[in-house]
């Protein structure tokens, strides 16, 4: 993209490559977009150009950009006590943690609160093990749990892969994932059934009193929002319950209305031992994570102490942007409103757009979370751009989006539509509108002779 053309656009952008070691990237590479202001579902770049941002950035601006309560509440916060210690009880943190065990399930009554996601799912882990005496940990291939030490190595993907140091303990299975079957699966219920009894095999297999834990994400969300078949998670817990294990549930990009429910688990009726949560909690407006505790967990460490803590568990200005940020989403019945964004606008409009493009494999998701497989080859599902990279195919279709005023958040042969869940319909039709002229380009590269018949492209996720 271009380099800014205003004297304060070029000064941001020369100083951020001169200085600035960005993550996840090669640094020469990088072209950053210059951003300067943010408002509700847009944002603007330092030379006025406007974009829809339908990545909520990595998925949490669930309350859009300067929420004028919650921005309020920061500064109330600052004002009044900018920080404390987490020795020490504040009201921000004290209420926080109540709206958000208030919105757990039943029997979920004592939040830890971290600085974000990978925080979160480290200190869900070592909980786990502590109170089962166990040490091993199973994860997901096509799972994301964070960047640092043990979360790398439960996440599943191909980051993993250069910093896999930390490994001991830990076992990946493949769960459901029907368009890309690894079980020759036929339909939803088959392919449920053989995942579930490929993670109890590999259980056995690997000493089923030796498993600590299981994290999950309840929708798998980098890796392409793959919501799981009815009563494959049901099958986790009874899993679970079998052999003793504590079942997590990763919600740090699913929780706080993103799936049309204060918490995806809601909508497949399952109920966890540990859940991990950040990003929209508060909007990602002021870093924050943690970890919701089951009622025999909390009692666990009730006369014997946890041996973990952050300098700034539960800041103050975090908190109180969580407790902004929840009030607001009930009062603005945001959740609701995501919801039906999702069954009415998102779901309707990208089946018709999917059965115009060649290049849509298949859309999944709820709420105001999808995903388009994009692919090179309809009748053999080809991705558009390989496993772990980016080519220029996909390169094309994004720059084609972001040329047009829309941001889209991308993984690989992906593109992930996540707006703010305060989005209006008009911005919704008019997201899809870009959307629909950019798969043009992605439809370029498809192949046109590749033989048979391709499957029409399927809404997955949906309730009927």
């Amino acid at each position: 993209m271009p380099i800014p053309e205003s004297a304060e656009g070029r000064r941001i952008y020369e100083e951020d490559r001169a200085h600035v070691f960005h993550s996840w990237s090669a640094q020469n590479a990088l072209d950053p977009l210059v951003i300067t202001r943010t408002e509700g579902s847009r944002v603007w770049d330092a030379d006025g150009k406007g974009y829809l941002d339908f990545s909520s950035q990595l998925v949490f601006t669930n309350l859009g950009h300067q929420h004028p309560r919650v921005v309020e509440a920061i500064r109330d916060q600052a004002a009044a006590l900018c920080t404390i210690a987490p020795a020490h009880a504040n009201g921000a943190r004290s209420e926080a943690a109540r709206l958000v065990a208030e919105r757990l399930p039943d029997g979920f009554d004592k939040v830890f609160f971290t600085n974000g996601g990978a925080e979160a799912v480290e200190n869900a882990i070592r909980m786990a093990r502590l109170y089962t005496g166990r040490y091993k940990v199973l994860s997901f291939f096509r799972g994301y749990h964070g960047a640092t030490q043990q979360a790398i190595n439960v996440t599943g993907d191909h980051r993993r892969w250069p910093n896999d140091y930390g490994a001991s303990g830990v076992v990946h299975v493949h769960g459901p994932f029907l368009y890309r079957t690894q079980f020759h699966a036929t339909t939803e219920d088959e392919e449920r059934d053989r995942a579930l009894e490929h993670l109890e095999s590999t259980i056995r297999f690997e000493d089923p009193d030796a498993f600590a834990a299981i994290i999950v994400e309840t929708i798998p969300g980098t890796a392409g929002v793959m919501p799981p078949p009815p009563g494959y998670l049901q099958g986790v817990r009874e899993i679970c319950d079998r052999y003793g294990i504590v079942m997590i549930l990763d919600e740090v990009m699913v929780g706080f209305g993103r799936t049309g429910a204060w918490f995806a688990l809601d909508n497949y009726g399952v109920v966890p031992d540990l859940v991990t949560f950040a990003k929209g909690v508060n909007s990602g407006y002021v870093p924050l994570g943690g970890v919701g505790i089951s009622r025999p967990i909390a009692e666990f460490f009730g006369d014997r102490p946890y041996p973990g803590g952050l300098t700034y568990s539960g800041h103050p200005l975090a908190c109180a942007a969580a407790v902004a940020t929840i009030k607001a989403m009930v009062d603005e019945r945001a959740v609701e409103h995501a919801a039906r964004l999702g069954e009415e606008i998102l779901a309707p409009g990208l089946a018709r757009i999917a059965a115009r493009h060649p290049s849509v494999g298949e859309v999944r998701g709820l709420g105001a979370f999808f995903a388009l497989d994009l692919v090179k080859n309809p009748v053999t599902r080809e991705e558009l751009s390989p496993y772990g990279s980016s080519n220029a195919a996909i390169g094309a279709v994004l720059a084609a989006c972001r040329d047009d005023g829309l941001l889209v958040f991308n993984n690989y042969h992906r593109i992930h539509l996540a707006p703010p869940l305060n989005t209006t319909e008009e911005e919704v039709r008019e997201a899809l509108a870009i959307l629909d002229r950019a798969l043009e380009v992605a439809d370029s590269y498809v192949e046109t002779s590749a033989g048979g018949t391709r499957d029409e492209p399927v809404l997955e996720g949906v309730p009927a």
